[in-house]
């Protein structure tokens, strides 16, 4: 059954940069737009980022100019390149589609921004 993993994840400093990644299992991929999404601690998952089939971008504006989404169809993979990173990015990001579809969320890779 196709599902999303995620990777990439880890604690950084303010000001510094991820670059986190994401695999989709399923058999085709190209025809989806895809996107990333965060939880942060007690707050509802929320969109952050979405590319299309065709590779146009959209981003919330409190990460436009910071983070940019990604994709590469033969591999069947999404990539979200964070940089500028400040403790309200502190989230389990995930990707999915968008819209997102149920059965394929993953685990999910946790970012912690702290000095």
């Amino acid at each position: 059954q196709a599902h999303m993993e995620e990777s990439g994840g880890g604690l950084v400093q303010p000001g510094g940069s991820l670059r986190l990644s994401c695999t989709f299992s399923g058999t085709i991929f190209n025809i989806y737009d895809m996107a990333w999404y965060r939880q942060a601690p007690g707050k509802q998952r929320e969109l952050v980022a979405i590319i299309t089939s065709g590779g146009t971008t959209t981003y919330i504006d409190s990460v436009k100019g910071r983070f940019a989404i990604s994709r590469d169809n033969g591999k069947k993979m999404v990539y979200l390149q964070m940089n500028a990173l400040n403790p309200e990015d502190t989230a389990v990001y995930y990707c999915n589609a968008r819209p997102s579809v149920v059965r394929w969320w993953g685990r999910g890779t946790q970012v912690t921004v702290s000095s």
